[in-house]
């Protein structure tokens, strides 16, 4: 009888396994099939060193470079989940959905962030056509209408995997969608970096180069796990004149914003290289020059590099947690802090330990994302820039959250089986 139970839960796993699997490999073939009545080669050759491209394949695989059906990937998904985030804070009836309406409240909000994602997938299909103009063979309008259905619809069949895997496979869909893309990078990066150790023939840099590489994974580790756990005392009433005190535990991470952070961050500054490539003006071309990180002043990109992770952090570190609706929850609950009296007490205390976590958690977030650009001054070696902190905070953060969705899964069927 145990024997049958335990067949029954594996193929449970297993089929989640091969959904996702089989998702994957759908997502990754879409990368490859290049959009028609473009020059891809000449394209290719003159976007190499481009540092849009490169931080928008990050989340796209190489298809952004390659101008594939998938070429936006899971991106307009991304913005308009951010959009959304954004949105539940500073909008009402937004914020009425997420909070009061449940689970109902909770698939509208679904089906806008799609609409949403569509409409800015349209805006940037629009946007790549005309960008590629220089580089299509006969370009019209109705090139233009063709490149927009392509690549919206190819963003849409991507989001819908993505929806898919989150339900019916394994991990977070768009996550592990980014996950497997980063992963598609990484021969051709251990390939070239490979090449640039064997021409220093310099053993001692690649054991230094890992030993750096396994720090940053442990700190990278440290930062997403670590957490702050404040005892919550609540009393309840068990009869005449009688009170039990439970202890619980509020859970406050060192990360709140994850990723995002960096992500942020290397936007910002990806605009300047962007706008000095469609303007002439001197002022703006020499903010470009400064904020280029293969400029002579690279101390004063790292500097605003760290200023904007840090601002950052504490940005996306008020949008996730608001210390007055915690302290309101406590209250409602007839719960309390230790030593700290229910509301604004509560709030203020609320607020000064998330302030000290989300700075330390920035600290360390800034280091970790500078560790490239210090190894690439120091030994002119470039490996760690192509896989840079942004690609490997999403590589570890996905590996813990699918390792724990997994384990989560096998222990809720095993109880299934027992109450059987």
């Amino acid at each position: 009888m145990q024997k049958t139970k335990r067949n029954k839960n594996t193929y449970g796993i297993q089929s989640r396994v091969i959904l996702t699997f089989l998702l994957i490999i759908l997502s990754r073939f879409g990368t490859f099939i290049p959009v028609p009545g473009v020059d891809h080669d000449a394209f290719y050759q003159s976007i190499s060193n481009n540092p849009i491209v490169s931080f928008l394949n990050i989340f796209s695989g190489g298809g952004f470079a390659s101008i594939g059906v998938f070429a936006l990937g899971i991106v307009p998904y991304i913005n308009a989940s951010i959009l959304i985030q954004l949105g539940t804070t500073s909008i009402p009836s937004l914020e009425k959905l997420q909070k009061e309406e449940g689970e109902a409240g909770r698939q509208k909000i679904s089906q806008i962030t799609r609409y949403i994602a569509l409409g800015w997938a349209i805006i940037q299909s629009v946007g790549v056509s005309f960008w590629v103009r220089p580089y299509v063979f006969s370009w019209d309008i109705q090139f233009v209408i063709e490149m927009t259905l392509a690549l919206t619809t190819g963003s849409m069949l991507v989001m819908w995997i993505s929806e898919q895997i989150t339900e019916k496979g394994i991990g977070n869909g768009a996550s592990m969608l980014i996950f497997v893309n980063i992963i598609s990078g990484l021969p051709k990066l251990i390939q070239k970096s490979s090449g640039s150790i064997e021409n220093k023939s310099n053993l001692f840099e690649l054991f230094a180069l890992a030993l750096i590489f396994l720090i940053m994974i442990i700190g990278i580790i440290f930062i997403q796990e670590g957490t702050r756990r404040i005892p919550i005392i609540s009393a309840r009433q068990l009869g005449k004149g009688q009170i039990q005190n439970k202890t619980s535990y509020l859970p406050l991470r060192l990360n709140q914003g994850g990723v995002m952070p960096i992500i942020f961050a290397s936007a910002f500054l990806v605009l300047p290289a962007y706008v000095s490539q469609i303007t002439t003006n001197s002022i703006i071309l020499s903010i470009a020059t400064l904020l280029s990180p293969s400029s002579a002043n690279k101390g004063i990109y790292l500097l605003f590099y760290f200023l904007l992770i840090l601002f950052f952090s504490y940005f996306y570190a008020s949008l996730i947690l608001n210390p007055s609706d915690v302290s309101k929850n406590l209250k409602k609950m007839e719960s309390s802090i230790p030593g700290i009296r229910p509301g604004k007490a509560t709030t203020d205390y609320l607020q000064k330990t998330l302030n000290r976590l989300t700075f330390l958690g920035a600290l360390f977030l800034a280091f970790i994302a500078l560790i490239p650009n210090l190894i690439e001054s120091i030994t002119n070696i470039s490996t760690f820039k192509g896989l840079g902190a942004t690609s490997l905070l999403i590589l570890v953060g996905v590996a813990i959250d699918t390792s724990k969705q997994v384990q989560t899964y096998l222990i809720s069927k095993n109880y299934e089986n027992i109450l059987k």
